[in-house]
């Protein structure tokens, strides 16, 4: 899935670089519009009791993005097991990678215990 991002300014460092926290919160995005694609939602399925809770993130940072630059962010949905979901990242600005990840999600109960990802959502694949 692709999805097109801007970098506003309260992302920015004084000097115009995109802060490394920024990625995640981009890298939330794509998952959540990867997600939206299937005809699912974040907002139902905690609705429901299923909260998705990350649960290992790895970054790869290989060039800058800077303020007002026009982001092109893929998210692949690597994997589907019993109880996590497996995604990779893919930000680019014009052609340029500018950083490669990796997301490892867990399902949790509102307790904060593991349980099994939901029927519907085995069949985004």
């Amino acid at each position: 899935m692709q999805f097109e991002i801007r970098v506003r300014y309260a992302e920015c460092d004084p000097m115009g670089v995109a802060h490394h926290t920024a990625y995640p919160v981009w890298f939330e995005m794509g998952r959540t519009e990867l997600l939206r694609k299937a005809g699912l939602n974040y907002r139902d399925l905690e609705a429901d009791g299923y909260m998705l809770a990350v649960v290992k993130l790895a970054v790869q940072y290989k060039a800058p993005a800077r303020y007002d630059d026009m982001l092109h962010l893929e998210t692949t949905l690597e994997s589907i097991g019993n109880v996590k979901i497996e995604h990779s990242y893919r930000l680019l600005r014009d052609g340029l990678l500018l950083a490669t990840a990796h997301t490892t999600l867990a399902c949790l109960d509102r307790t904060g215990r593991p349980q099994a990802l939901p029927e519907k959502l085995l069949h985004t694949r």
